[in-house]
């Protein structure tokens, strides 16, 4: 269980899934490190959070683009230097796509497993050496119900956090014994700004709210949850109300069955 000393560093902390749980922390006075593109979306962000409860000086905005993997070593030595530790690590950076296969670029694939796949794993390793050194850590991905089950027009995100659970799940085994927990959070529809800021096939902005983002789950009762699964130690926290999240019962114990549901998912989208 997190305790309130705790400085927990949050990417892709300038909105979505990212603010509502930076939110949730600031609630109880923790030490927060925000990251994230939009240097002026993250103040507003900060100045939310002091509202919640956690002091001004104990809020700290450090600008990071996951993708600039060279910039990381130096952005890890000043998150540390802040409280002099990092506790917990959410990997919540990462962009979707709306497209299918034979229209979307190798570009644009490329840029979603750069985004979603290896910016989360450099900045990862960049800080798992310092969780070694205290004995003690909490690493955690936002992955998605996508990373269990395949979904129509976004082979490139389902294939990226398809990948994410993979690796996070073999991290744990690595790291159990070292006083590191490893969370994969699974969020269905939650309501957010993914579909709006996601991968047409050429790699421009998609700028539509999907209907089922907009009927999904309120991002603040998702945040939630996802706390109740941190207090809890659950290695793995499914999210949200909808359909979709019976999805992970039925791929698991009736494959077949999921595969003809998104079959006629993907023929009613075309």
């Amino acid at each position: 269980m997190m305790t309130n000393g705790d400085t927990v560093w949050i990417t892709g902390a300038s909105s979505g899934i990212g603010e509502a749980l930076a939110l949730e922390f600031a609630s109880r006075g923790t030490p927060l490190i925000l990251s994230a593109r939009r240097e002026d979306e993250l103040a507003r962000v900060k100045n939310l959070c002091v509202e919640r409860g956690t002091e001004a000086n104990a809020v700290m905005i450090l600008p990071l683009d996951v993708t600039n993997e060279t910039a990381l070593p130096d952005i890890v030595q000043t998150a540390k230097a802040f409280t002099g530790r990092i506790d917990m690590l959410i990997n919540n950076a990462g962009i979707s796509q709306r497209a299918l296969c034979i229209d979307t670029d190798m570009a644009t694939y490329r840029r979603l497993f750069e985004v979603d796949v290896f910016g989360q794993i450099a900045l990862t390793k960049a800080v798992l050496p310092i969780m070694l050194e205290q004995e003690s850590g909490h690493l955690a991905v936002t992955a998605s119900v996508a990373g269990k089950v395949g979904a129509p027009q976004r082979t490139g995100y389902c294939a990226a956090k398809h990948a994410m659970m993979g690796f996070f799940d073999a991290l744990r085994a690595e790291v159990a014994h070292r006083g590191i927990k490893v969370t994969t959070i699974t969020p269905g529809f939650i309501r957010t700004a993914i579909s709006q800021n996601a991968l047409k096939g050429d790699g421009s902005r998609f700028g539509q709210t999907d209907n089922n983002i907009a009927g999904g789950m309120d991002v603040g009762d998702c945040a939630r949850v996802i706390m109740r699964g941190f207090d809890k130690g659950t290695p793995e926290i499914p999210v949200g109300k909808g359909a979709e999240m019976h999805a992970l019962w039925i791929k698991r114990f009736f494959p077949r069955l999921m595969f003809k549901v998104a079959s006629r998912i993907g023929q009613a989208e075309q």
